[in-house]
């Protein structure tokens, strides 16, 4: 998996971004009591939490309480902040530190609250920083939200906590039917005010697999007008188009993302590394549309970023990139074969990975068995969690191996193995975790032994996971052309040629 949910912060700025008078982040109506001079910054705050940006969120917040010391729910606001329910990320201790700046107690602060709109709205704060587990308070919480949502259920703000409740918890594994549940929640809200960040932005996290995604692209394309100077809202809406292979949308969208983040950097002072989420998605982006150039590009950033060793998400981030490359641009030498050193053991496995693919490609069996040999020991060194998806990119250089030691059957028994483990995990938004495909993989092989019936329902199987891929779509025209599928090769081909419009000449070499 070449990023677990919980370091998803990977290109997102960790300073506070200071808004302008002419920035766009979406509008909202969300009225308090505080006074007339803190509003705008509790608005601006307000904004900045939808859209995850939640250091620009604090520092709006904490403008508010400047402005008003007294402005309960600018502590309220702040305490939000250190509550990140998608990614799975709590840092309890700042949240209770900025409530305490209100009020010692809980009492006390209930009695700095002058509306039982806003006493309800710090209750919630009290169970999710409370006692407990982190899975026991986000359980408490979510239902606390549920409460205050029945309360005031005019209250557009609180339909839309509790949807975001319901996505935390997951405790970063999405589980699609409360998915559905805070879709269902926040779908109304969307419908009604289509430029607020929060109600776009939870339809989208709701509905950001190939299945639902059609749901969530009218609020995506909203989003992305509504919101075009936060950077996460614009990457944000990337998440349905590339559910739905809408791969021109997923390259826009994420340029502008990370032009977002170079921007507020360099007013800080400061150069993005380079690596990280939004540079993940573009790169996978301009993959898909066979503009190997720009992908190497990006890649390119992350591999001369700043302090390898010193910042393991960066390592990692730009093993995952490496691995895509390769695996997508079908480029079996070159520089980007290079290893760069890694200690995390789930880095090393995708070094290893986009190692070992690229040589069994190039009939290099003794790097290839090399490469899965170190990835092998690795995996039981892995958070539990993640050890399938890297069981499955164990398999599927085994299965890659005995293809090229011409072991047919052993070859289609590893990668079948890893077909049917990935068919068992969630449907992944974004980037496929496992790198390549494992239905994909196994169509090539079947492919390759002239079991072209075969392969063209893995091609089929792996569309349905990961919609619009041209690899999958070339190997599935292959195979209906040479099954006599005419039509069907016809339309595979015509796609493709849609697909790679944009492609660089190398990337379409050999199509036919």
């Amino acid at each position: 998996m070449r990023r677990v949910l919980a370091v998803l912060l990977g290109t997102m700025v960790a300073f506070a971004i200071e808004a302008s008078p002419a920035q766009q982040l979406g509008e909202l109506s969300f009225p308090t009591s505080g006074s007339a001079a803190a509003q705008p910054h509790f608005k601006l705050g307000m904004l900045y939490l939808h859209s995850f940006e939640y250091a620009s969120a604090a520092s709006a917040f904490k403008e508010a309480q400047r402005v008003d010391p007294g402005f309960a729910m600018a502590y309220w606001g702040e305490a939000m902040t250190y509550t990140h329910p998608v990614w799975n990320q709590q840092n309890v201790a700042a949240a209770r530190a900025a409530l305490e700046r209100l009020a010692k107690t809980p009492g006390e602060r209930q009695a700095r609250a002058p509306t039982e709109r806003e006493k309800g709205y710090l209750g919630t704060l009290e169970v999710l920083y409370g006692e407990g587990t982190k899975a026991w308070r986000d359980t408490a919480y979510a239902k606390s939200m549920a409460d205050l949502a029945a309360r005031f259920p005019e209250d557009d703000e609180a339909q839309l906590f509790h949807a975001l409740a319901l996505l935390g918890l997951s405790q970063g594994v999405r589980d699609v039917p409360t998915y559905m549940k805070a879709g269902a929640i926040a779908l109304p809200v969307f419908s009604r005010h289509p430029d607020h960040p929060g109600a776009a932005h939870y339809v989208i996290h709701s509905f950001d697999d190939p299945t639902h995604a059609p749901l969530g692209l009218a609020a995506a394309r909203a989003y992305r007008k509504s919101s075009p100077d936060a950077g996460h809202s614009q990457h944000m809406t990337s998440h349905i188009f590339l559910a739905l292979g809408m791969w021109e949308d997923v390259v826009s969208v994420n340029e502008t993302a990370v032009a977002v983040v170079k921007h507020a950097a360099a007013e800080h002072g400061a150069t993005p590394s380079g690596c990280g989420h939004y540079p993940e998605w573009l790169q996978y982006g301009y993959l898909q549309q066979g503009r190997l150039s720009e992908a190497a590009r990006v890649l390119e950033g992350c591999w001369n970023r700043p302090g390898t060793e010193g910042n393991g998400d960066d390592v990692e981030g730009m093993a995952g990139m490496r691995a895509a490359y390769i695996v997508d641009s079908r480029q079996w030498t070159g520089k980007y074969l290079e290893e760069p050193e890694a200690r995390l053991p789930r880095t090393i496995i995708h070094l290893a990975y986009g190692t070992g693919y690229a040589a069994a490609r190039r009939g290099d069996l003794g790097t290839a068995k090399e490469a899965l040999g170190r990835m092998e020991p690795l995996v039981a060194r892995i958070p539990e969690q993640v050890q399938p998806y890297s069981r499955i990119l164990v398999l599927e250089i085994e299965g890659m191996i005995q293809a090229a030691e011409r072991n047919g059957d052993a070859a289609i028994a590893s990668v079948r193995e890893a077909a049917e483990i990935d068919d068992g995990l969630p449907i992944p938004f974004g980037p496929p975790w496992t790198i390549k495909p494992p239905h994909e993989l196994l169509g090539e092989i079947l492919a390759a032994q002239d079991k072209h019936a075969e392969a063209y329902q893995e091609f089929v199987a792996a569309l349905a996971r990961t919609p619009r891929r041209p690899l999958a779509v070339l190997g599935l025209a292959r195979s209906a052309e040479a099954l006599g599928h005419t039509a069907d090769a016809a339309s595979a081909y015509a796609l493709l040629q849609e697909l790679w419009s944009k492609a660089d000449p190398e990337a379409k070499e050999g199509i036919r």
